[in-house]
């Protein structure tokens, strides 16, 4: 028999509130820009890289830009590694189909927005590039994968096997130390007892819990400062908005794929993406959002 006293009620609804935390890729474009806010951003790149790492600034991106498309962001880091040596790490919260593309884009965009003028090409930082997925991406039984050319995955060792054509380089001198590195976080994938600050991650980034007794790097940190309640109103409604936009951002990946929009599929891909488009248009979605999602010129978009 469910418990019907009032004040038991209350409780229970005040602890649920209690433990409920803003989401990682918000929090991460507002509130984690904030140097006072930097330990938590410490934990997280501290815990994915798994060396001690330090942030120096947070580097002007796109992300900057507070504005109705700014979910469609990356944020630029320039830190200390364990080393002592200046590095840049990019972080993603991709939801493109094209994100190969996005996540290759996004380096080199960091590469070349952070070098300084008339430096030469040898003072190019060593970029580290995460990004975080709502979306399946791949064909891979674990839900971390780390690598260059090909994604590895940290506790099972395998391959990730992409859905799309495969973007192999050739080069010709020590790649690992001037390529990018790639970090997938699956966060689907992951069904597990936290048991491991990287557990401990993942678990918040997939679903907002964090644990009350909780050691790890960032997260306990995290517990104070990402409350959701401890956000004034306008930011709340501000952020329900996103979550609303995320859901139907998932949607219109979702159709895509039951429309065959897979790279490489050269019949049928304009056909395809006109679709597609005409649909976030019906969706209410801005045409600004749909160009940036579809590839499409907005000119061609307001004519659907």
């Amino acid at each position: 028999m469910k418990n019907s006293d009032p004040k038991a009620m209350a409780e229970n609804e005040r602890k649920e509130l209690q433990d409920r935390y803003i989401r990682f890729d918000w929090a991460i474009k507002r509130l984690l820009r904030q140097k006072a806010n930097f330990d938590v951003l410490n934990g997280f790149l501290t815990v994915m890289l798994r060396e001690e790492v330090s942030i120096l600034e947070i580097l002007e991106s796109e992300s900057n830009q507070e504005s109705a498309d700014d979910k469609f962001n990356r944020v630029d880091i320039k830190a200390l590694n364990s080393k002592g040596e200046v590095i840049i790490v990019e972080i993603q919260n991709t939801r493109e189909v094209h994100y190969l593309e996005r996540i290759l884009y996004g380096v080199a965009k960091a590469i070349t927005e952070h070098i300084s003028l008339g430096e030469g090409y040898q003072k190019v930082k060593k970029v580290y590039s995460i990004s975080i997925l709502y979306f399946d991406l791949g064909v891979g039984t674990d839900y971390f994968y780390h690598g260059q050319n090909h994604f590895t995955g940290v506790h099972t060792g395998d391959r990730l096997r992409i859905n799309m054509r495969d973007r192999d380089a050739v080069i010709t001198r020590l790649p690992a130390e001037i390529f990018p590195e790639y970090i997938l976080i699956r966060v689907n994938e992951f069904d597990k007892v936290a048991s491991t600050p990287l557990d401990e991650w993942i678990k918040y980034l997939k679903d907002g819990t964090i644990r009350p007794d909780t050691t790890t790097p960032g997260l306990r940190e995290a517990r104070e400062k990402l409350k959701y309640y401890s956000m004034s109103s306008q930011e709340r409604h501000a952020y329900d908005e996103h979550l609303n936009v995320i859901m139907i951002q998932n949607d219109v990946l979702d159709t895509a794929k039951w429309e065959g929009r897979i790279e490489g599929l050269a019949e049928g891909k304009a056909e395809a993406l006109h679709q597609t488009a005409a649909n976030m248009k019906c969706m209410g979605m801005k045409i600004t959002d749909i160009a940036k999602c579809t590839g499409l010129p907005v000119e061609e978009i307001e004519k659907l």
